[in-house]
């Protein structure tokens, strides 16, 4: 079993139990646990941007300002988690795992189409813990080098895995964040309007959504924003998203905004 191109396959073998799979709660109320929450993605012209906001709440307070929800895993792809926070945190480091082992045992990259197939699985081996209130929903997204286009896929508690086309969102805020998408995104978009698209949602969501948190320009917290293209994943540098704030605050006070 240690020749196996998958982690998840060898470390069942090893200990069971250090897999979400092999966690058995005890009866009675879940515990209140920190929620993250809201993650967009969309395609341009040359790959896919994804970007989250940086608040997690259990119950009405917020336990975080500064959670961060969107990840590389690995050169060519993206993944961003809504859900139970610790448990969306362990699954994407199991997740960028699972795909170095293969890449390590293979001597080449999962598809695009492997790789969401990979997550699906891992989805739906904790839907025991899913059933009891701690579930994790991801976003994951890439780059995918034999059709040169950026692709995303979303899923559900049970593993179910579906394409999404243009632009899709995850978490509390999806539903006003996928309203601003349906409005702002346009086909041939370039990697800067995609950046500013992806931002734009995610403050149209915050003014809805008291789960999401917009950008803070007082404690100087931006979202987490990552394109992935022909060259790879890149994270949005803290300067450039404070400027792309500045333009969608613009933008929006010259729609007569009241923010």
């Amino acid at each position: 079993m240690t020749g196996t191109s998958s982690f998840l396959d060898f470390l069942a073998a090893h200990d069971p139990s250090l897999l979400p799979t092999g966690r058995h709660l005890p009866a009675g109320e879940v515990p209140a646990a920190p929620h993250a929450t809201t993650i967009v993605a969309l395609t341009f012209d040359g790959g896919v941007v994804m970007a989250g906001d940086r608040r997690a709440t259990a119950g009405p307070m917020i336990a975080s300002r500064h959670i961060e929800k969107v990840f590389p895993a690995d050169e060519y792809s993206a993944v961003g988690i809504a859900g139970t926070a610790g448990l969306a945190l362990e699954l994407v480091r199991l997740f960028q795992l699972e795909l170095e082992h293969y890449e390590k045992i293979e001597g080449s990259l999962l598809s695009l189409d492997g790789k969401a197939n990979r997550l699906a699985t891992m989805i739906r081996g904790s839907l025991g813990l899913a059933m009891q209130g701690l579930a994790v929903v991801p976003l994951f997204g890439g780059y995918d080098l034999d059709r040169g286009v950026g692709r995303m896929f979303s899923f559900d508690v049970t593993g179910g895995r579906y394409e999404e086309t243009d632009f899709h969102a995850v978490g509390s805020g999806s539903v006003f964040a996928r309203g601003s998408l349906k409005k702002l995104w346009w086909p041939g978009m370039n990697a800067s309007d995609a950046v500013r698209t992806a931002v734009h949602a995610l403050v149209d969501a915050a003014d809805d959504d008291s789960a999401t948190g917009g950008p803070d320009t007082l404690r100087r917290i931006w979202p987490v924003v990552a394109t992935v293209t022909a060259s790879g994943y890149l994270r949005v540098e803290d300067e450039a998203l404070a400027r792309t704030v500045a333009e969608v605050d613009a933008i929006r006070r010259a729609e007569g905004d009241p923010r």
